[in-house]
């Protein structure tokens, strides 16, 4: 018995087997129940999703014995051979073949001037138009725009951009969309159930994402799986036919690297390479995995949506969600695309893919730069301090103990974070406390250290790089006065611009209306001098074992500051 492809076999014969294409199919059918029929109409849109399908259908609907109907009986003469392709008065032509001006004169223009034999109406299916030479569609004009009242005109593309702008103005024009997920799979579900294929449902949905929105290209893969096995159709066997790389084999890999096991990654680099599978695939399906696991990160409920996982699938994919953050889901994403591209390009693409596990398990090691702050905010570094240089320019005035004298300063600005590690000094210095240091009577207190706790609370980082850095923070009355020396203009700036977002925390923690404003304090005091040649190097030496801490060092790359002020600590 002879085979008939599952693509030719099951394709639609009415308007209610087309799937996807509901705006289209709706309209089409009414335009017939109401006899607005145009006579030249353009389906466009991905391969495989019924354009050239939908154009026969069109055509048994006005030529149905019982028609023009939107229910063609498909008994009649006419539907028989409309759908065989064999109708004397449904001309089907495919413009990759006659792209000349001569061959549409021959096969539509002198034949469009002759009745139709026996059917209602003269129809032309004209497949792949853009392939149409600009002359052709010159001569292919004049007879869309006026047309006898038999002729009727459907085009299929696949590049709707590159059909003139003339002719699509004289045509009903629609867009047919490549195929969601779900729709492919369950009607691969139904096809498999009718021709009594057992198949599970991992083996389905790889089959259904292979298809990628195309339900021909969809049945052509599960034809070719069939040919290879019809007992029992596993995801093993899809995998081996159609090359693709399995569910399992991605939860391996993705697994691998959030371990980072670079020895792992290269391992299982070498078994999909000896596997015979195409990696520029693997790294599509991989991506495909990492926008699952984010949708997955974003909202848990989906982990049950088909399209996501299978019910094998879910205990896995949630466990994995909960091994990478969104940026990491991010960054591998992008990683991946750029590798599939990469690979495309390289001599070596096995090298190109080892190399771009590498560099996957290189991202997941990056710390988020808040954090970097915050670990040098909070733990204490043996060695070198280096702090700010406008708290310490002056004796504070907070109630405290006074020291002295001052420890020797320089005036360059410093990154914030350190600023805030403290430690007892061996010696009478005036050691800068963790927040700014205030001159406020007794009944303001609480109204400033609550406005400083806020801004600490909701933005560290400015806290840290501005707040932190003025010489006082004065109440007066319902004005909050923020005192800098003369050479952080900057930060006087900076903390304009957050003004109003200031002074809507004051109202909050006061209960009524605040101002900000900045001053310009005195200049910074206690610079080292340049005579003392011992002092100068000993703070030199300092600078030098301060900018040798790996956490200090980080922050000066970062921010492209410098060091301002080394004091020992014991």
């Amino acid at each position: 018995m002879t085979h008939i492809a599952l693509a030719r076999k099951w394709r639609p014969q009415r308007f209610e087997d087309v799937i996807g294409q509901r705006g289209t199919v709706e309209t089409l059918k009414h335009a017939i129940e109401t006899g607005r029929i145009a006579p030249s109409f353009i389906f466009a849109g991905p391969r495989g999703v019924g354009k050239t399908t939908t154009a026969r259908i069109l055509a048994r609907a006005l030529n149905c014995v019982t028609g023009p109907t939107a229910e063609p009986c498909g008994k009649c003469d006419a539907c028989l051979e409309i759908a065989e392709g064999r109708d004397v008065d449904v001309h089907e032509i495919d413009a990759a073949t006659y792209t000349g001006v001569d061959d549409v004169r021959e096969v539509i223009v002198e034949p469009l001037g002759l009745a139709p034999m026996r059917d209602r109406f003269k129809i032309f299916i004209i497949d792949e138009v853009h392939r149409l030479s600009k002359n052709a569609f010159d001569a292919l004009l004049k007879s869309i725009e006026e047309p006898p009242p038999w002729a009727r005109f459907m085009m299929a593309t696949t590049d709707l951009h590159s059909v003139p702008a003339t002719v699509q103005s004289r045509s009903q024009v629609f867009e047919l969309k490549a195929l969601p997920f779900s729709a492919i799979r369950d009607q691969l579900k139904t096809i498999t159930g009718r021709e009594k294929v057992e198949i599970d449902d991992a083996a389905l949905a790889l089959v259904a994402r292979s298809a990628e929105g195309s339900m021909r290209d969809g049945l052509s893969a599960l034809d070719q799986v069939l040919a290879f096995t019809s007992d029992k159709v596993t995801s093993e066997s899809v995998s081996t036919v159609l090359g693709l790389i399995g569910r399992d084999v991605q939860f391996d890999i993705a697994e691998t690297i959030a371990r980072e096991d670079a020895a792992g990654a290269f391992a299982h680099a070498a078994t999909v390479v000896e596997a015979g599978f195409d990696l520029r695939i693997v790294c599509r399906e991989l991506a495909r995995l990492m926008r699952d696991l984010m949708v997955v990160r974003i909202d848990p409920t989906r982990v049950t949506d088909p399209e996501i996982a299978s019910e094998s699938e879910r205990d896995r994919l949630k466990a994995l969600a909960a091994r990478y953050s969104r940026e990491d889901l991010m960054r591998a994403f992008d990683l991946l695309s750029k590798a599939e591209y990469e690979i495309k390009q390289s001599s070596q693409p096995r090298h190109a893919f080892e190399m771009a596990l590498v560099r996957w398990i290189h991202l997941r090691q990056l710390t988020p730069l808040t954090e970097i702050i915050e670990k040098l905010g909070g733990a204490g570094v043996q060695g070198p301090r280096v702090q700010a240089p406008a708290p310490s320019a002056r004796p504070v005035t907070a109630p405290s103990t006074q020291h002295p004298a001052p420890s020797t300063r320089s005036v360059a600005p410093s990154p914030p974070a350190a600023s805030a590690r403290q430690a007892p000094a061996p010696s009478p210095v005036a050691s800068a406390p963790s927040g700014p240091s205030t001159r406020i009577p007794a009944p303001g207190v609480d109204v400033k250290s609550l406005l400083v706790s806020s801004i600490r609370e909701q933005n560290k980082t400015f806290y840290g790089m501005v707040i932190a850095q003025a010489q006082r923070i004065e109440l007066e009355g319902d004005t909050i006065a923020f005192t800098f020396a003369p050479v952080h203009k900057s930060l006087r700036n900076q903390l304009d611009t957050k003004r109003t977002w200031i002074e809507q925390l004051g109202q909050s923690v006061s209960g009524r209306k605040m101002t900000v404003i900045t001053r310009e304090g005195q200049p910074v005091a206690g610079a080292p001098d340049a005579n003392d040649a011992a002092a100068a190097a000993r703070q030199a030496d300092l600078r030098a074992r301060a900018k040798a801490q790996p956490e200090i060092q980080t922050v000066l790359d970062v921010f492209g500051g410098e060091i301002a002020d080394v004091e020992e600590m014991n």
